[in-house]
Protein backbone atom coordinates (compact mmCIF):
# COMPACT_ATOMS: atom_id res chain seq x y z
CA UNK A 1 0.00 0.00 0.00
CA UNK A 2 1.58 3.64 -1.15
CA UNK A 3 0.41 6.68 1.25
CA UNK A 4 -2.15 8.98 0.21
CA UNK A 5 0.56 11.85 -0.05
CA UNK A 6 3.72 11.89 -1.57
CA UNK A 7 5.74 14.95 -0.99
CA UNK A 8 8.78 13.66 -2.83
CA UNK A 9 6.85 12.53 -5.92
CA UNK A 10 5.91 16.62 -5.96
CA UNK A 11 9.45 17.48 -5.32
CA UNK A 12 10.59 15.64 -8.02
CA UNK A 13 7.97 17.10 -10.77
CA UNK A 14 9.15 20.82 -8.93
CA UNK A 15 12.72 19.30 -9.96
CA UNK A 16 12.04 18.75 -13.15
CA UNK A 17 9.81 21.86 -14.31
CA UNK A 18 12.92 23.62 -12.66
CA UNK A 19 15.13 21.55 -15.14
CA UNK A 20 13.47 22.53 -17.93
CA UNK A 21 12.97 25.91 -16.89
CA UNK A 22 16.81 26.55 -16.36
CA UNK A 23 17.71 24.92 -20.01
CA UNK A 24 15.56 27.32 -21.58
CA UNK A 25 17.28 30.23 -19.60
CA UNK A 26 20.35 29.01 -20.74
CA UNK A 27 19.54 29.00 -24.45
CA UNK A 28 17.85 32.76 -24.01
CA UNK A 29 20.99 33.72 -22.44
CA UNK A 30 22.76 32.50 -24.97
CA UNK A 31 21.10 33.81 -28.10
CA UNK A 32 20.97 37.26 -26.24
CA UNK A 33 24.98 37.34 -25.99
CA UNK A 34 25.67 35.88 -29.05
CA UNK A 35 22.91 39.15 -30.86
CA UNK A 36 24.94 42.06 -27.93
CA UNK A 37 28.22 40.85 -28.90
CA UNK A 38 27.37 41.18 -32.59
CA UNK A 39 26.98 44.99 -32.28
CA UNK A 40 29.48 45.43 -29.37
CA UNK A 41 31.77 47.21 -31.71
CA UNK A 42 29.80 49.50 -32.80
CA UNK A 43 28.05 50.62 -30.10
CA UNK A 44 28.91 51.17 -26.12
CA UNK A 45 27.88 48.62 -23.38
CA UNK A 46 25.77 51.47 -21.80
CA UNK A 47 23.90 52.24 -25.20
CA UNK A 48 23.21 48.68 -25.47
CA UNK A 49 21.64 48.69 -21.80
CA UNK A 50 19.44 51.11 -22.69
CA UNK A 51 18.10 50.12 -25.93
CA UNK A 52 17.60 46.59 -24.83
CA UNK A 53 16.54 47.61 -21.26
CA UNK A 54 13.65 49.63 -23.34
CA UNK A 55 12.57 46.87 -25.23
CA UNK A 56 12.31 44.67 -22.52
CA UNK A 57 10.83 46.87 -20.61
CA UNK A 58 8.49 47.54 -23.61
CA UNK A 59 7.74 43.48 -23.70
CA UNK A 60 6.67 43.11 -20.44
CA UNK A 61 4.28 46.08 -19.93
CA UNK A 62 2.42 44.97 -22.79
CA UNK A 63 2.74 41.32 -21.32
CA UNK A 64 1.26 42.94 -17.89
CA UNK A 65 -1.24 45.08 -19.65
CA UNK A 66 -2.46 41.56 -21.82
CA UNK A 67 -2.63 39.95 -17.80
CA UNK A 68 -4.59 42.91 -16.59
CA UNK A 69 -7.16 42.78 -19.68
CA UNK A 70 -7.94 38.98 -19.30
CA UNK A 71 -7.43 38.14 -15.86
CA UNK A 72 -5.19 35.49 -16.06
CA UNK A 73 -4.41 32.15 -14.27
CA UNK A 74 -0.92 32.13 -14.13
CA UNK A 75 0.32 31.51 -10.87
CA UNK A 76 0.43 34.85 -8.66
CA UNK A 77 -0.23 36.94 -11.98
CA UNK A 78 -3.36 37.18 -11.05
CA UNK A 79 -3.18 39.52 -8.00
CA UNK A 80 -3.96 42.75 -8.65
CA UNK A 81 -1.31 45.30 -10.77
CA UNK A 82 -1.78 47.84 -7.93
CA UNK A 83 -0.66 45.49 -5.41
CA UNK A 84 1.72 43.75 -7.34
CA UNK A 85 3.38 47.06 -7.69
CA UNK A 86 3.71 47.31 -4.32
CA UNK A 87 5.04 44.35 -3.10
CA UNK A 88 7.84 44.78 -5.90
CA UNK A 89 8.78 47.92 -4.46
CA UNK A 90 10.54 46.03 -1.79
CA UNK A 91 14.30 46.30 -0.43
CA UNK A 92 14.77 42.50 -1.33
CA UNK A 93 13.67 43.13 -5.16
CA UNK A 94 15.57 46.34 -5.54
CA UNK A 95 18.85 44.77 -3.98
CA UNK A 96 18.50 42.10 -6.59
CA UNK A 97 18.39 44.44 -9.33
CA UNK A 98 21.20 46.19 -8.50
CA UNK A 99 23.10 42.70 -8.36
CA UNK A 100 21.85 42.00 -11.73
CA UNK A 101 23.08 45.87 -12.80
CA UNK A 102 26.42 45.26 -11.62
CA UNK A 103 26.71 41.65 -13.04
CA UNK A 104 25.70 43.02 -16.72
CA UNK A 105 28.19 45.84 -16.50
CA UNK A 106 31.09 43.16 -15.80
CA UNK A 107 29.52 40.68 -18.23
CA UNK A 108 29.50 42.74 -20.63
CA UNK A 109 32.89 44.27 -20.48
CA UNK A 110 33.70 40.40 -20.89
CA UNK A 111 32.02 39.40 -23.63
CA UNK A 112 33.49 42.04 -25.92
CA UNK A 113 37.23 41.04 -24.83
CA UNK A 114 37.34 37.53 -24.41
CA UNK A 115 36.05 34.18 -26.69
CA UNK A 116 32.26 33.79 -26.62
CA UNK A 117 32.78 29.92 -25.58
CA UNK A 118 35.25 30.93 -22.75
CA UNK A 119 33.13 33.29 -21.67
CA UNK A 120 30.39 30.38 -21.14
CA UNK A 121 32.88 28.08 -20.09
CA UNK A 122 34.02 30.52 -16.92
CA UNK A 123 30.39 30.88 -16.63
CA UNK A 124 29.96 27.15 -15.32
CA UNK A 125 31.10 27.62 -12.03
CA UNK A 126 27.84 29.23 -11.26
CA UNK A 127 26.18 26.39 -10.24
CA UNK A 128 28.95 25.98 -7.82
CA UNK A 129 29.02 29.23 -6.59
CA UNK A 130 25.16 29.10 -5.89
CA UNK A 131 25.11 25.00 -4.35
CA UNK A 132 27.94 27.13 -1.99
CA UNK A 133 25.82 30.35 -1.43
CA UNK A 134 22.82 27.86 -0.48
CA UNK A 135 25.04 25.83 2.14
CA UNK A 136 26.59 29.12 3.86
CA UNK A 137 23.21 31.40 3.46
CA UNK A 138 20.84 29.17 3.45
CA UNK A 139 21.87 26.02 5.64
CA UNK A 140 21.22 23.74 2.40
CA UNK A 141 22.98 20.41 3.78
CA UNK A 142 25.92 19.59 1.55
CA UNK A 143 27.67 16.33 2.23
CA UNK A 144 31.31 15.20 1.12
CA UNK A 145 30.15 14.15 -2.26
CA UNK A 146 29.14 18.05 -3.01
CA UNK A 147 32.10 19.62 -0.92
CA UNK A 148 34.30 17.55 -3.42
CA UNK A 149 32.49 18.62 -6.56
CA UNK A 150 32.50 21.95 -5.60
CA UNK A 151 36.39 22.00 -5.03
CA UNK A 152 37.27 19.88 -8.29
CA UNK A 153 34.75 22.25 -10.78
CA UNK A 154 36.78 24.89 -8.91
CA UNK A 155 40.39 23.29 -10.24
CA UNK A 156 38.52 23.11 -13.99
CA UNK A 157 37.73 27.06 -13.89
CA UNK A 158 41.22 27.32 -12.90
CA UNK A 159 42.31 25.56 -16.09
CA UNK A 160 40.27 27.44 -18.28
CA UNK A 161 41.20 30.63 -16.44
CA UNK A 162 45.44 29.67 -16.85
CA UNK A 163 46.52 32.49 -14.20
CA UNK A 164 49.35 33.65 -14.24
CA UNK A 165 49.90 32.95 -17.60
CA UNK A 166 49.45 34.59 -21.24
CA UNK A 167 45.85 32.85 -21.56
CA UNK A 168 44.18 35.20 -18.19
CA UNK A 169 43.26 38.30 -18.39
CA UNK A 170 40.91 41.27 -16.67
CA UNK A 171 38.41 40.45 -18.32
CA UNK A 172 38.64 36.90 -16.82
CA UNK A 173 38.36 38.72 -13.47
CA UNK A 174 35.31 40.52 -15.02
CA UNK A 175 33.73 37.30 -15.60
CA UNK A 176 34.38 35.69 -12.22
CA UNK A 177 32.74 38.71 -10.76
CA UNK A 178 29.79 38.54 -12.94
CA UNK A 179 29.58 34.52 -11.55
CA UNK A 180 29.55 35.99 -7.71
CA UNK A 181 27.18 39.13 -8.25
CA UNK A 182 24.83 36.43 -10.41
CA UNK A 183 25.11 33.60 -7.61
CA UNK A 184 23.91 36.68 -5.47
CA UNK A 185 21.23 37.04 -7.45
CA UNK A 186 20.20 33.85 -8.08
CA UNK A 187 19.99 33.21 -3.83
CA UNK A 188 17.91 35.73 -3.64
CA UNK A 189 15.47 34.93 -6.29
CA UNK A 190 14.91 32.19 -3.52
CA UNK A 191 13.88 34.30 -0.47
CA UNK A 192 11.64 36.34 -2.56
CA UNK A 193 7.89 36.64 -0.72
CA UNK A 194 5.63 34.43 -3.18
CA UNK A 195 3.28 37.27 -3.61
CA UNK A 196 5.40 38.77 -5.80
CA UNK A 197 5.51 37.64 -9.53
CA UNK A 198 7.73 36.44 -11.70
CA UNK A 199 7.18 39.23 -14.23
CA UNK A 200 7.30 41.86 -11.96
CA UNK A 201 10.94 40.43 -10.75
CA UNK A 202 11.92 40.69 -14.52
CA UNK A 203 10.49 44.23 -14.86
CA UNK A 204 12.14 45.65 -12.00
CA UNK A 205 15.57 44.10 -13.13
CA UNK A 206 15.28 45.28 -16.59
CA UNK A 207 14.08 48.89 -15.61
CA UNK A 208 16.85 49.16 -13.26
CA UNK A 209 19.46 47.97 -15.98
CA UNK A 210 17.55 50.44 -18.87
CA UNK A 211 18.20 53.43 -16.31
CA UNK A 212 21.68 52.22 -15.22
CA UNK A 213 22.82 52.72 -19.00
CA UNK A 214 21.06 55.47 -19.25
CA UNK A 215 22.70 57.34 -16.39
CA UNK A 216 26.05 55.66 -17.52
CA UNK A 217 25.57 56.92 -21.29
CA UNK A 218 24.54 60.66 -19.56
CA UNK A 219 27.93 60.47 -17.65
CA UNK A 220 29.83 59.41 -20.78
CA UNK A 221 28.61 61.14 -23.62
CA UNK A 222 29.73 58.67 -26.07
CA UNK A 223 26.67 57.06 -27.65
CA UNK A 224 26.04 57.09 -31.88
CA UNK A 225 23.06 56.96 -33.30
CA UNK A 226 22.16 52.91 -33.94
CA UNK A 227 21.33 51.99 -37.31
CA UNK A 228 18.34 49.84 -38.30
CA UNK A 229 19.96 46.26 -38.10
CA UNK A 230 21.38 47.53 -34.96
CA UNK A 231 17.78 48.02 -33.48
CA UNK A 232 16.57 44.98 -34.75
CA UNK A 233 19.39 42.56 -33.27
CA UNK A 234 18.97 44.48 -30.13
CA UNK A 235 15.18 44.13 -30.41
CA UNK A 236 15.55 40.53 -30.86
CA UNK A 237 17.63 40.08 -28.29
CA UNK A 238 15.56 41.69 -25.75
CA UNK A 239 13.03 38.77 -26.49
CA UNK A 240 15.37 36.31 -25.90
CA UNK A 241 16.22 38.25 -22.47
CA UNK A 242 13.26 38.29 -21.54
CA UNK A 243 12.37 34.45 -21.55
CA UNK A 244 16.12 34.20 -19.63
CA UNK A 245 15.00 36.25 -17.14
CA UNK A 246 11.70 35.03 -16.71
CA UNK A 247 12.67 31.51 -16.79
CA UNK A 248 15.86 31.80 -14.79
CA UNK A 249 13.28 33.21 -11.68
CA UNK A 250 11.16 30.74 -12.10
CA UNK A 251 14.17 27.58 -12.27
CA UNK A 252 15.07 29.23 -8.97
CA UNK A 253 11.94 29.51 -7.17
CA UNK A 254 10.55 25.98 -8.53
CA UNK A 255 13.24 23.30 -7.92
CA UNK A 256 15.70 22.69 -5.30
CA UNK A 257 19.02 24.77 -5.67
CA UNK A 258 21.15 21.45 -6.34
CA UNK A 259 19.27 19.78 -8.63
CA UNK A 260 18.71 22.14 -10.89
CA UNK A 261 21.79 23.98 -10.95
CA UNK A 262 24.15 21.67 -13.29
CA UNK A 263 21.34 21.90 -15.82
CA UNK A 264 22.83 25.22 -16.18
CA UNK A 265 25.80 23.35 -18.23
CA UNK A 266 23.71 23.23 -21.38
CA UNK A 267 24.58 27.06 -21.96
CA UNK A 268 28.08 25.60 -22.71
CA UNK A 269 26.76 23.76 -25.44
CA UNK A 270 24.80 26.50 -27.14
CA UNK A 271 27.36 28.83 -26.85
CA UNK A 272 30.28 26.42 -28.04
CA UNK A 273 27.68 26.08 -31.54
CA UNK A 274 27.34 29.84 -31.47
CA UNK A 275 31.12 30.42 -30.92
CA UNK A 276 31.89 28.41 -34.35
CA UNK A 277 28.84 28.90 -36.41
CA UNK A 278 28.89 32.74 -35.65
CA UNK A 279 31.85 34.16 -34.29
CA UNK A 280 34.32 31.11 -35.94
CA UNK A 281 35.55 30.94 -33.03
CA UNK A 282 36.66 27.32 -31.40
CA UNK A 283 37.93 26.48 -27.82
CA UNK A 284 41.55 25.72 -26.60
CA UNK A 285 42.40 22.41 -25.36
CA UNK A 286 42.58 24.68 -22.25
CA UNK A 287 38.80 25.58 -21.93
CA UNK A 288 37.85 21.95 -23.30
CA UNK A 289 38.97 20.46 -20.25
CA UNK A 290 38.30 22.74 -17.90
CA UNK A 291 34.99 22.46 -19.22
CA UNK A 292 34.69 18.59 -19.05
CA UNK A 293 36.20 18.80 -15.50
CA UNK A 294 32.90 21.14 -14.21
CA UNK A 295 30.71 19.76 -16.59
CA UNK A 296 31.56 16.19 -15.37
CA UNK A 297 31.00 17.40 -11.56
CA UNK A 298 27.92 18.81 -12.66
CA UNK A 299 26.64 15.98 -14.19
CA UNK A 300 27.53 13.43 -11.54
CA UNK A 301 25.95 15.32 -8.51
CA UNK A 302 22.99 15.32 -10.71
CA UNK A 303 22.96 11.67 -11.09
CA UNK A 304 23.96 11.23 -7.01
CA UNK A 305 20.68 13.22 -6.30
CA UNK A 306 18.86 10.95 -8.77
CA UNK A 307 19.50 7.82 -6.67
CA UNK A 308 19.12 9.07 -3.70
CA UNK A 309 15.35 11.11 -4.52
CA UNK A 310 15.19 7.43 -6.25
CA UNK A 311 15.85 5.52 -2.77
CA UNK A 312 13.68 7.95 -0.53
CA UNK A 313 11.01 7.69 -2.68
CA UNK A 314 10.52 3.99 -2.51
CA UNK A 315 11.22 4.07 1.40
CA UNK A 316 8.11 5.70 1.36
CA UNK A 317 6.41 2.80 -0.29
CA UNK A 318 4.76 0.40 2.40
Amino acid sequence: MKSETRPADAQLLRNMYGSAYMMIAMFCFVANDALVRSVGTDMPSSQIMFIRGLFVVLLISMVLLHIACRKPALQNDAEPLKNQLKATISPLVLVRSLLDLAGTLAFLYALMRMPFANVAAVLQCLPLAVTLGAALFFKEKVGLWRWSAIIIGFIGVLIILRPGIAGFSVASLWLLVTVLLSAGRDLLSRSLPQNISTLMVTLSTATTIMLGGLLLGILSGNWSLPDAGHLWRLAVAAVFLFGAYHFIVLTMRTGETGFVSPFRYTGLLWAGLAGWLVFAEIPDRFTIIGSVIVVSMGLLTLHRENRIGKKSRNEEVI
